[in-house]
């Protein structure tokens, strides 16, 4: 093989490397887009406190309403440090109290008012304190939706930064896929499309809600989100995945 032949070849080659690298990820050959059912919102709840979970009361699968104690931790520790924290800053404000009235008998000088001051405003930190790590016994649902998956067990002891529920909202699917960033001229937030379910074996009317913002320079796309007309139903869940047609 001559020289020139062989730069040739490995011209052609780069140059179908380089088409292959250019194509949309998950775009079939008839133009169809491959798009995944996702939450809005899809939240990993971990204990903020070192305790052991006394009650976890949803089960997988199970629904809750925003604000709902999700998991309940066993705070009798901290609820005994707090009432004694609670305790020395009763007896610090009316050693303040008693302070600031001798010395306007002059029986007591002022250092021993600012110290008092003092020891009531330390007094008042650690009971703040204490109450804040008190607040975080109960996990509190951040929106309404479905419990995913129980990490954690009741009885089980957590560190903080453990894992213990993985949650989904409950309000509508977003669709997200990618799609050749030369469609911008054409695709815009509100254009339709039709959506083939593949675990349902069905399909739904869909709307684009929002385009990312960069393309993509080795694939030349783009992230595109859209949702399904009028929630579809409660057939959906996310994880699910289908063809995106936009003919």
């Amino acid at each position: 093989m001559s020289a020139w032949r062989g730069y040739g070849l490995g011209l052609a080659c780069a140059g179908l490397a380089l088409a292959a690298a250019a194509q949309t990820p998950g775009m079939a050959s008839d133009g169809r887009i491959r798009v995944q059912l996702m939450a809005q919102n899809a939240v990993t709840l971990s204990g903020e406190i070192a305790a052991k979970i006394s009650a976890i009361p949803v089960q997988e699968g199970g629904s809750f309403k925003r604000g709902q104690a999700l998991v309940t931790f066993d705070c009798n520790s901290y609820r005994a440090q707090l009432r004694k924290a609670q305790a020395s800053l009763e007896a610090a404000s009316r050693l303040v109290q008693v302070n600031t009235q001798l010395a306007k008998l002059n029986s007591v000088g002022e250092l021993e008012v600012v110290q008092a001051q003092g020891k009531a405003k330390e007094a008042a930190a650690d009971a703040s304190y204490m109450q804040t790590v008190v607040g975080k016994c109960v996990i509190s649902a951040p929106f309404d939706g479905r419990v995913a998956r129980r990490i954690a067990a009741v009885h089980q002891f957590v560190n903080p930064g453990n894992p213990v529920l993985d949650v989904v909202d409950a309000g509508p699917l977003e669709l997200r896929m990618l799609v050749p960033s030369k469609w911008l001229s054409k695709l815009k937030p509100g254009s339709s499309f039709t959506v083939a379910v593949d675990e349902l074996g069905a399909s739904f009317q869909a709307k684009i809600v929002r385009l990312g913002a960069q393309i993509d320079p080795v694939s030349q796309s783009i992230v595109a989100v859209g949702v399904i007309d009028n929630g579809a139903g409660k057939s959906l869940l996310p994880g699910m995945s289908g063809w995106a047609s936009f003919k």
